[in-house]
């Protein structure tokens, strides 16, 4: 809309156009020659510390500091980037627009608070995930209008053939506003990115950084992501095995036609219906109208067949086929559907959808899921489920392919597990692990309530300890954990479903459903042991191994979207303490479920 007028203003008066353009460039160049003045001020502040607030009055302790207490080696980052002057400039910037948003600038993990931050703050692990964020030329506006350290971090270093690099400040600023242009012409074109996918809300800009419309996240590649993803549930194969999940089908079976006072002359809105086996059951159930939306238009097709052929349709023109017709298929995306349909805002009695992924929340649906919520939704509005827990625990050596590897008809074939291990400790692993491989007991990682959190809250970072599973005896062998495992349970509680409340578990200890479990692979195991009463510090030196094992482990567990859209990327820190309060800490491991 604002581009068209502008254009119109354009035709009608050429001239008055004109001046209006130049008198924006001359306040533009002011705010610009602002920053690039020295009036004294800038000296006075000193080099302020890109992690804290700590001045310095040279940049050698500055980035000293940085190395030492934020383990950012500025010098170490410019030359693996391999980075020129407006390279360590956009390196600078980037990581100051990281930190003001609590976001880790090497991994990409958030956190509540700048003390998170802080205690998070590791060695850069992926050059190669930082290089394009860092280089983007939106990053050679400075972040801070009064930034001394972008015109004086290469005093002391070199520049070609070994000679110092001469800033002129003037020269600089008004180059940097030019491309500082540039950069806000790539924010414009993001802003339209967003407003043509209508799925983006937000999402594809968490993870590792926010990431501009040159990188992966522009409408294009939303868009082929999202064709690709709507697309693989054209595989009549992907909904033979979710309607052949036991687990899955009872519960929803349950909550819908267990529960048919909620149900009975409803509203309700299926997202992601899929071939419409949830729509039917709520006609079933005595929905007044059920509104089933599916992006896949192959899916929607079919969805639409199955309705007619088991006379649960709804004609397009609003005749009813039979008494019970009350399923109308919708074939786009929730959040486009005031596109596709006439529908008054917040007219849904019932919002219904099966959008859990793998370690619950790949895929990212539940963002569409709470999209249409705060859009369709009625006030005290069902939403089913309406709870979602994401649980961890420890699981031993029986759980990895190390024993299968040890001995093959008699040789021995451990390198391969080894490998193999290596491996899984570098990617997440999506398989069925049974409950004897487990060592040390199940706790909550994180809690969802569907019906009052928010959309941001999808991301989070939660402080978790596991304690062995086994009760303390004489002679103990210690119990070696080599990973953590994920699953979740959805709960369709007594809130709504009063009659018959119902749980989708995808435990270890339940029956296995198509969903698995979520292997995270520790990169070395580390030894535990229950304390016992008489326990005393006979131990020798570190924490979590056979001399010395924990007697538990501390955890902090991070779950974010990811840049690629639909992916997310899980953060693993484990420290493993003893009795005595001995601590050691490993590495932090990113795993990308994608």
């Amino acid at each position: 809309m604002a581009g068209n007028l502008d254009q119109e203003a354009h035709i009608a008066d050429p001239e008055s156009e004109e001046d209006f353009e130049d008198d924006e460039e001359e306040e533009e160049a002011e705010d610009w020659d602002d920053w690039s003045a020295e009036d004294g001020e800038e000296s006075s502040s000193g080099l302020l510390c890109l992690f804290c607030d700590a001045n310095f009055s040279s940049c050698s302790p500055l980035f000293d500091h940085c190395a030492s207490l934020h383990r950012f080696d500025f010098h170490r980052v410019k030359e693996a980037l391999a980075l020129d002057f407006y390279g360590a400039f956009k390196l600078i910037n980037y990581v100051r627009s990281q930190v003001a948003e609590n976001r880790c600038w090497s991994c990409g993990l958030v956190f509540p608070s700048k003390h998170d931050l802080q205690d998070h703050l590791h060695e850069t692990i992926d050059f190669e995930k930082v290089k394009p964020l860092s280089f983007d030329d939106r990053y050679l506006k400075p972040f801070l209008q009064e930034d001394s350290l972008l015109y004086s971090f290469d005093e002391d270093g070199e520049g070609e053939d070994d000679c110092p690099v001469v800033v002129d400040k003037e020269e600089l600023a008004m180059e940097l506003k030019n491309l500082g242009e540039l950069s806000i012409d790539g924010d414009n074109l993001l802003e339209k990115a967003e407003s043509s996918s209508g799925s983006i809300d937000g999402n594809v800009l968490k993870g590792a950084a926010d990431v501009s419309s040159s990188d992966l996240n522009t409408a294009g590649d939303v868009r082929r992501v999202n064709e690709s993803y709507f697309g693989a549930y054209s595989s009549f194969g992907i909904h033979r095995e979710m309607l052949s999940d036991k687990v899955r089908m009872d519960a929803y079976s349950q909550a819908i036609l267990g529960n048919q006072s909620l149900f009975n002359g409803a509203v309700v809105m299926d997202v992601g219906c899929g071939t419409g086996i949830l729509s039917l059951f709520a006609a079933q159930a005595g929905a007044s109208e059920v509104i089933a939306v599916e992006a896949s238009e192959k899916m929607a097709a079919v969805a639409t067949q199955i309705a007619k052929d088991n006379h649960f349709w709804h004609s397009p023109n609003g005749s009813i086929n039979n008494k019970g017709g009350v399923v109308k298929v919708v074939n786009g995306m929730v959040e486009e559907l005031d596109k596709c349909i006439q529908l008054q805002p917040h007219s849904v009695d019932v919002l219904l959808s099966e959008w859990m992924g793998y370690c619950l929340l790949y895929e990212t649906m539940l963002s569409s899921v709470l999209s249409a919520r705060d859009r369709w939704l009625k006030p005290g509005g069902a939403i089913l489920p309406d709870t979602a827990t994401i649980f961890a625990a420890g699981f031993g050596r029986g759980a990895t392919s190390l024993p299968f590897w040890e001995r093959v008809y008699g040789f021995d074939m451990s390198t391969i597990g080894k490998e193999i291990v290596e491996d899984a400790a570098r990617n997440p692993i999506v398989d069925v692990m049974s409950e004897s491989d487990l060592v040390t007991n199940p706790v909550i990682v994180q809690t969802f309530d569907l019906v009052t959190m928010k959309p941001d809250e999808v991301d989070f970072t939660a402080s978790i300890e596991l304690e062995t599973s086994s009760s303390p005896t004489e002679n103990q062998a210690t119990t070696m954990c080599y990973g953590v495992v994920l699953w979740f349970e959805t709960g369709f509680t007594s809130r709504f479903c009063r009659e018959q409340p119902a749980v989708l578990s995808t435990s270890p200890h339940t029956l296995k459903t198509h969903w698995a479990q979520t292997i995270l692979t520790f990169r070395e195991p580390i030894a535990m042991l229950p304390r016992k009463a008489d326990d005393t510090d006979k131990r020798s030196q570190g924490a979590g191994i056979e001399g010395s094992p924990a007697e538990k482990i501390h955890l902090r567990v991070s779950i974010v979207r990811a840049p690629e859209h639909r992916s997310i990327d899980i953060s693993l820190e484990a420290a493993a303490i003893c009795s005595d309060g001995r601590k050691v800490t490993y590495p932090v491991q990113i795993f990308n479920l994608s």
